[in-house]
């Protein structure tokens, strides 16, 4: 072993060793199947820091289960199909998408993002990641476009899809509808504007709104059928200023008599309450807004301004008019797209759906049927389907993404479906195949122009991820083979996303099978800079790029930061934390430097030494105990608390102690009985080795080269396939096939070893003696004539880690320790608390 661990050669040539070998394979690791439905990241041009994040916890918990006994089946895909790939290729190229046919500019995405996705590979590569490279997704790739458009057909005929011209959530900065998870709401100042409108006799009636620039679009006024101060309105009508034409007027509970005038216009459509009243009312739609943010030509002086323009043009012309008595000052919450935070606007357009509210029971508790970690995180779930308002719309009007695979008669309005063996299929490129409709003989069939949400793609992954599992499946809803495969194992996402990708998916398994699609979700929390926000790549932290960090820090080292992070939970970046994760490689490597000239020529077939002596067996039952809490704390996922049970065991159990104590019997163990030796370097390999397996998860590249260098050419004792005869790799190793267990009694005589060890120690540093310094006479005091028994049997091993010449058992004294000079000599006086 070279003297430093060089971690540039090491992860490139682990790399190798993987690849080449194929290490982390399903088949290659046989087991009981455990499967991980990994996210797949957006491409839209680099990533951050709260990827590694998120994709390196996941990782852990894939490495610990397979060196647990699992078959981890641990694929990896690119979401490549949605708006941000879109405007990702445009920027790239420079060019509109419209300025090309849809399969020219999908090919030409494909084109450019294969580029991204393998820097994208790369990078995983270098932080580790023990994905399976061979089963990796692009979610715009012929077989993914293939399952999303069979999803919809069947979807479509079990009659959870449907089409409408419906009001939808629309955002006219992207051009496209969204779904009522794609919103976030945003606190804005504004104003509440009291707007003179006339009652049927000409008196003048109050309206308080934010949204004066769609008086244009008024089509009723609203007061609460307890307010007395309108109820002679009933049944009467009102004219709407500057547009001088009548709507009706109707009392409904859902009036606040307290908030402004009491009175409110219903617009089509300002918000939620103006959808509901137009459903609930039969109210005429009048368009106001066009899909790309303009008014429209009937909107006389607002026609062509955009919303900020037309709300200011309004108000100008009621001041004009004397229209508006009063302007108050307001924060409000408002709707907007996640993606590019401009205000949502809504808009009816033809829409399909996919129907979720009468569903809302049903998958409230498909939610307890899985298991989440951490489990308050369900509560997030409920509260988003409990307070669902809306059916999941699935158009979208992009240009890139996966079509709809439907024409439409425009005779008859039926709605005519590709056949499941044409797909996929893009039906404005390819003529409906009948070429007349089927129910009234028209040739006039148009093809379906919108795309599909982007979730609802992502919505499949896990049947996504059957098809790359069995290679041979026609159809994941079809093949019987689905019913073996789900529930998957693990979902592994942030908590920002379980409104979207964990809802979605759970609808989905539940839809097409009955089922739900994983057993565990494990859900992890955000990066965030010293200022508290997300990191994201939009926000550019440029300094924190994780091509930036490589280049100052080996993998493991960001890999340890990873793992401090608590499930569920935000956590801001700390250096801090990296340089700790380079102190423990530094640490790992010295403590397996120092152990190779003893256990290199270790034959670990050779038979178990009968006796192992007090200090082996307590630093085994230590190594068992500490595979124990490490084990306890994965059931439920807890990786950081797992690291913790090991940083424990490592540095105060292993180093601090056991390698401490050993040295005197290493280096003179002609002062010891030889099969104590043996035993002892029996114990430094086995424990070394469950040293390396419990690290191995968390720092893959220290261990493997450590084990490379030490053990592969011994050890093969438990590795899992006949192709590994000549050692294999750490990471195919089992926790099981080293045999270690309990020694309670040495690990108690131990006990007050280590505390005579320590306090030594602790005296002569005191003295600012070097810990090599002689103790003429060690004076050990104690009220247990038991354990002086004990200790008098391991006289030799406190003689060697205290440098003690002679040692001398007193009953107990209640003065303190001490260390003691006469002469040249020194004398330590130890006392132990009897038990």
């Amino acid at each position: 072993m070279d003297k430093r661990f060089e971690h540039t050669a090491a992860q490139e040539q682990a790399q190798a060793l993987w690849e080449k070998e194929q290490t982390y394979t399903a088949a290659n690791n046989p087991g009981p199947l455990y499967s991980v439905d990994t996210p797949p990241p957006t491409v839209s041009g680099s990533l951050h820091i709260g990827h590694i994040f998120s994709y390196t916890q996941t990782d852990i918990i894939a490495r610990y289960k397979r060196m647990n006994g699992h078959s981890v089946y641990y694929p990896f895909g690119f979401d490549d199909n949605g708006l941000p790939t879109e405007r990702y290729v445009e920027k790239k190229i420079g060019k509109s998408a419209h300025q090309f046919s849809r399969s020219e500019f999908i090919n030409l995405c494909l084109n450019e993002t294969h580029e991204a996705e393998e820097q994208f590979k790369n990078l995983w590569q270098r932080m580790g990641l023990s994905a399976d490279w061979n089963k990796c997704y692009s979610t715009i790739s012929d077989r993914v476009r293939a399952i999303s458009q069979e999803s919809f057909i069947r979807l479509y005929k079990k009659g959870f899809i449907y089409r409408k011209q419906e009001p939808a959530l629309f955002c006219t900065t992207c051009q496209t509808s969204v779904a009522q998870a794609e919103l976030d709401d945003v606190e804005k100042d504004s104003f509440f504007n009291d707007i003179v409108f006339k009652d049927h006799k000409g008196n003048d009636l109050l309206i308080g709104t934010t949204r004066p620039e769609l008086l244009s679009s008024c089509v009723a006024l609203f007061y609460n059928p307890d307010d007395v101060r309108y109820q002679h309105l009933k049944g009467t009508r009102a004219i709407v200023p500057i547009y001088e034409y009548e709507v009706p007027i109707f009392a409904d509970e859902a009036v606040n008599p307290e908030k402004g005038t009491g009175l409110v216009m219903c617009c089509t459509f300002g918000d939620k309450t103006d959808i509901e009243w137009y459903k609930k009312y039969t109210l005429p739609y009048k368009e106001s807004i066009l899909p790309y943010g303009k008014w429209t030509e009937n909107t006389g002086v607002l026609a062509g301004l955009k919303v900020e323009a037309a709300r200011a043009t309004i108000i100008e012309v009621l001041k004009e008019k004397n229209l508006l008595i009063r302007q108050r000052p307001i924060k409000h919450s408002v709707n907007v797209h996640e993606r590019c935070k401009k205000e949502i606007e809504y808009i009816e357009v033809p829409q399909w759906f996919l129907n979720i509210m009468d569903h809302k029971e049903k998958l409230l508790s498909l939610a307890d049927q899985i298991n989440w970690y951490p489990a308050f995180m369900k509560s997030r779930y409920k509260n988003w389907v409990e307070n669902i308002g809306w059916d999941w719309g699935l158009s979208r009007q992009r240009f890139f993404g996966i079509p709809f695979p439907a024409w439409h008669c425009m005779s008859c309005k039926t709605i005519l479906l590709a056949d499941i063996s044409q797909l996929p299929i893009d039906p404005q490129e390819t003529q409906y195949p009948g070429k007349t409709c089927p129910h009234c003989n028209s040739a006039d069939i148009k093809p379906d122009t919108d795309v599909m949400d982007t979730w609802n793609t992502s919505s499949l992954t896990p049947y996504i991820c059957a098809s790359y599992f069995y290679g041979d499946m026609k159809s994941p809803f079809e093949d019987p083979r689905i019913q073996e495969f789900l529930p998957m194992s693990m979902r592994p996402q942030a908590h920002d996303i379980i409104r979207t990708w964990a809802f979605y998916t759970i609808i989905k398994a539940w839809m097409h099978n009955d089922e739900i699609p994983w057993h565990n979700i494990v859900i992890s929390g955000h990066v965030l800079s010293d200022s508290k926000e997300k990191l994201s790549k939009s926000k550019g932290q440029k300094s924190l790029t994780p091509d930036d960090l490589l280049a100052q820090y080996p993998a493991d080292a960001i890999r340890y930061w990873t793992a401090s992070g608590t499930l569920g939970q935000d956590t801001a970046f700390s250096e801090q934390q990296l340089k700790i994760g380079m102190r423990l490689i530094t640490k790992l490597w010295n403590a397996f430097i120092f152990t190779k000239d003893h256990i290199e020529s270790y034959d670990p077939k050779s038979k178990v030494p009968e006796k192992l002596g007090v200090c082996n067996e307590w630093i085994l039952d230590a190594a068992t105990k500490a595979l124990a809490s490490y084990e306890n704390y994965f059931k439920t996922n807890e990786y950081s608390l797992a690291l913790n049970s090991v940083e424990q065991f490592f540095w105060n159990d292993f180093c601090d102690n056991y390698l401490e104590i050993i040295k005197d019997q290493l280096f003179n163990p002609h002062l010891y009985d030889a099969q104590e030796v043996e035993a002892t370097r029996y114990t430094l390999y086995t424990v070394g080795l469950r040293i390396l397996q419990l690290y191995a998860p968390y720092l893959p590249f220290v261990t493997e080269t450590i084990y490379q260098e030490l053990y592969k050419k011994s050890w093969n004792v438990g590795l899992v396939t006949p192709q590994q005869s000549a050692g294999g790799s750490l990471h195919q190793t089992r926790f099981d096939s080293l045999e270690t267990k309990a020694y309670e009694e040495s690990a108690n005589t131990m006990r007050s070893i280590i505390e005579i060890i320590g306090i030594v120690r602790k005296l002569k540093t005191e003295k600012q003696l070097s810990l090599k310094a002689d103790i003429n006479t060690l004076v050990i005091y104690t009220a247990d004539a038991a354990l002086h028994a004990a200790l008098k049997h391991h006289e030799q091993l406190i003689k060697g880690a205290t440098r003690a010449q002679t040692i001398m058992y007193e009953a107990i004294k209640h003065d303190a320790s001490a260390l003691e000079q006469t002469g040249e000599t020194w004398n330590a006086h130890v006392v132990l608390i009897g038990e």
